[in-house]
């Protein structure tokens, strides 16, 4: 999906061996490249539109499910896709609070009432989108690594790419020339760390709760 407006290594095969998954993939030289490109690369991706937000299908990425049932509604696909998947999980793990409850319905209320006046077109998104899963060939050509697809607001992506450590000011000042992002995109960064910082406390335990409670609170200042 991605290949169709970036550069993404090619899939040579993929299959399982005595119980273990394997997927081989193209070997590319890689070299330094233009962080505006892979900005208006981003945004070549982020033009990519579908009709609904998900994916034709659900998996399973490591210990975290990725339920992609097609909807129409941003905000139900998030909060009960997304949001409540990762807070149940933290529950059985022993790693819910009650602090966290609360300020993750009062920012699921926010959600509500946001896009309840606000339309957004879902778009192809990469899902993972941070330094470590990008890369550049040898010409410079961006590349994107390791995604994690599906139809949903593209902020979500960018809100990734400045968790830990972000990119460029070129990369984001290309981006916002390419595709200009929607008013007061800064507040609601908050919104969609929160997803990838409830991931890692599910994989990684209590070393990012603390982070997760920061962005919590910050999520759901008035």
């Amino acid at each position: 999906m991605l290949a169709t407006a970036a550069r993404v290594p090619k899939v040579l095969a993929s299959g399982e061996i005595a119980g273990a998954a394997y997927l081989l993939l193209e070997w590319l030289e890689m070299g330094h490249g233009d962080a505006a490109a892979l900005g208006r690369t981003v945004a070549a991706v982020h033009h990519q539109h579908a009709a609904a937000f998900g994916l034709a299908h659900d998996f399973t990425a490591g210990k975290l499910p990725k339920l992609n049932t097609w909807q129409t509604d941003w905000a139900d696909f998030y909060i009960n896709q997304r949001l409540n998947v990762l807070a149940t999980l933290a529950q059985r793990n022993n790693l819910w609070t009650e602090f966290r409850q609360q300020h993750l319905q009062q920012l699921e209320q926010r959600l509500r009432a946001y896009f309840a006046t606000t339309t957004i077109r879902p778009s192809l998104l990469h899902g993972d989108l941070w330094a470590g899963n990008v890369n550049f060939l040898a010409d410079g050509t961006p590349v994107l690594l390791d995604p994690d697809v599906f139809y949903g607001d593209r902020e979500m992506d960018l809100a990734m790419s400045r968790l830990f450590g972000g990119f460029t000011t070129d990369f984001y000042r290309a981006y916002e020339q390419a595709y200009p992002l929607r008013s007061g995109y800064t507040q609601r960064i908050a919104w969609y760390q929160t997803y990838y910082l409830l991931a890692h406390l599910n994989l990684f335990g209590e070393t990012y709760g603390t982070a997760l409670d920061q962005t919590l609170r910050q999520a759901t200042l008035e």
